[in-house]
């Protein structure tokens, strides 16, 4: 046994194929979900060494709930932590409400850094690994993505202001920037531009309401043509295993080539290309 884990927003996607995956090799996992049906449905993937937990990263209570029974099932050693849990908040900056940024940044930044904060006591008694799932949106923004985009560049600053400040403790800290990935996220993006179109009023609309329909589009062609989930669990299960992780990975030939263009291209020319690309959708 290679010790245990908490996985949070292990639901669905990205975080349910990492737990499957760390539970299949060898770790004890504690599998974060918000919804008893979610963890139900874990249960019924037969993984001896996961154990579904309640939890929700912008609620204290349930984060320290299941710090307290990781504490009691691990004599307070953890190996490890991969901050999963997030949320895609779209819309124009000039319309968009502002507690719909600050749901955003709450669920995608303060919640992993809770959820970090709650956990590190154990980690560092078993100089373990911590794991943030970023994205290669947060290399820069895209139009209608502010949010998102804003909310993992900042979790990548968060995951190196903590790895420079547990290198005394033997922690290593990395996080991982996939592109596109074939998950739910992409439906519920989809299925909450209705609300969007309300929050946002007839006014903003009428100015921004072709291109809205554009991301939608979009939206749909990526997240049909993305890499399956378990292309970045694979990367989770390196990040936490291997004897040199590095600090920080890229998932995908997409991610790749947007992280060199954004690198390499004038801003106003890696524009027109985004430009491009939302007009053809």
């Amino acid at each position: 046994m290679k010790g245990a884990v908490v996985v949070t927003g292990a639901s669905s996607g990205i975080g349910r194929a990492g737990a499957l995956m760390l539970a299949r090799e060898g770790f004890v996992v504690f599998a974060g979900v918000r919804k008893a049906e979610d963890a139900d449905s874990l249960r019924a993937e037969g993984a001896e060494r996961l154990e579904p937990v309640i939890l929700d990263v912008t609620d204290q209570a349930t984060i320290d709930a299941t710090a307290e029974r990781v504490r009691e099932a691990t004599a307070g050693r953890l190996a490890g932590l991969v901050n999963n849990a997030g949320i895609t908040v779209q819309g124009p900056v000039e319309a968009l409400p502002l507690d719909e940024y600050r749901r955003q940044l709450e669920v995608n930044v303060i919640g992993q850094i809770a959820v970090t904060q709650a956990l590190l006591e154990m980690i560092r008694a078993s100089r373990g690994r911590v794991v943030f799932i970023s994205s290669i949106g947060g290399r820069g923004g895209l139009p209608y993505l502010s949010p998102y985009n804003a909310s993992k560049a900042a979790i990548g600053c968060v995951a190196d202001s903590l790895r420079q400040e547990m290198k005394q403790f033997g922690v290593e800290v990395s996080y991982i920037e996939p592109g596109a990935i074939k998950t739910e996220i992409w439906d519920k993006g989809i299925e909450s531009a209705p609300a969007l179109r309300a929050a946002i009023g007839p006014e903003m609309n009428e100015l921004y309401g072709p291109k809205l329909d554009h991301l939608q589009a979009l939206a749909a062609k990526t997240g049909d043509g993305g890499q399956p989930p378990e292309a970045v669990g694979k990367v989770i299960v390196h990040a936490l295993t291997a004897a040199k992780p590095r600090a920080r990975y890229v998932v995908g030939g997409e991610a790749k080539v947007t992280a060199a263009l954004r690198s390499y291209l004038p801003k106003r020319v890696f524009d027109r290309l985004v430009e491009r690309r939302f007009e053809s959708a």
